[in-house]
């Protein structure tokens, strides 16, 4: 189908160091131009160096980007006007765009002295009519695996029968199908009619607590997941590295199952010495 379009539109995703627009920068910028005259897209791929900015290890394991592969390229101000110029005035578009890859995007312009105006643009994120066009509710849901509508919605026994329902008709409709991972692996029929199966399908099993502050790493050992010792070991942080840390976790606003591993590592590991 041919987009029916007044002006030029640009496609493009961001791959970036991580998930904040401020702190983080591009590694990886990919645009097609669809041109409004018909002439031939264009595109830009480019690789970026993001400087002293640290790629952390859930981008990573996203993008699949490393320090090195961008160690040679240009930092971004060095490509700022080559950019600038490939997008012109078209118009922005993308999946998700509004929330993360055009503002991340105007933050590096606005590092390099460039001023990226977007007031004059139309912002299509294609996301946001996946999600209006395809609501994801429990009535939704209902509408879609059971073919039927949710009666009393909002009445926590009503939702509950509907939930076994959406739940149940899931099972019935990929019970057969196989999934594929991001890195490629392929898991067989994960959603066959076994709790097991489905637990492992639906959890990142190397998540520890539901805040996600801790997880394990390849080697099974619990390392943090946020701030200044990410995806350091727990025992190395609050034994050596800083053992203050360990006071500060149990006095400051962490969650019950987060304070209640860093105790248990405590005290296997005080044990041990002893």
């Amino acid at each position: 189908m041919k987009l029916n379009l007044t002006k030029d539109i640009c496609f493009f995703d961001v791959e970036a160091t991580g998930l904040n627009i401020l702190r983080d920068r591009i590694v990886q910028l990919g645009v097609i131009k669809i041109k409004a005259d018909g002439s031939p897209d264009e595109t830009l791929n480019l690789l970026i160096n993001p400087g002293m900015v640290f790629i952390s290890q859930e981008a990573y394991e996203v993008h699949g980007i490393s320090a090195k592969d961008v160690s040679n390229k240009p930092t971004f101000d060095k490509l700022a006007q080559q950019i600038y110029d490939f997008f012109g005035d078209a118009d922005l578009a993308g999946y998700n765009s509004n929330r993360f890859d055009i503002p991340m995007l105007m933050e590096e312009f606005a590092r390099a002295g460039v001023d990226f105006d977007i007031e004059s643009r139309r912002l299509i994120d294609v996301q946001r009519i996946f999600y209006k066009m395809e609501p994801r509710t429990l009535a939704a849901a209902v509408k879609f695996y059971c073919n039927k509508e949710i009666v009393n919605a909002h009445d926590a026994m009503a939702d509950v029968q509907a939930t076994i329902d959406v739940f149940k008709g899931q099972i019935e409709r990929y019970k057969d199908m196989d999934f594929e991972e991001k890195d490629g692996t392929l898991v067989e029929k994960p959603l066959r009619n076994d709790m097991d199966s489905i637990y492992k399908f639906t959890n990142d099993l190397s998540l520890i607590d539901v805040t996600n502050r801790l997880k394990y790493n390849n080697e099974g050992e619990v390392v943090f997941n946020f701030g200044k010792y990410q995806n350091q070991r727990v025992i190395d942080v609050i034994t050596k590295v800083d053992p203050n840390y360990y006071r500060w976790i149990l006095e400051k606003d962490f969650s019950v199952q987060v304070k209640r591993t860093i105790k248990q590592i405590k005290e296997t590991y005080e044990k041990q010495k002893a």
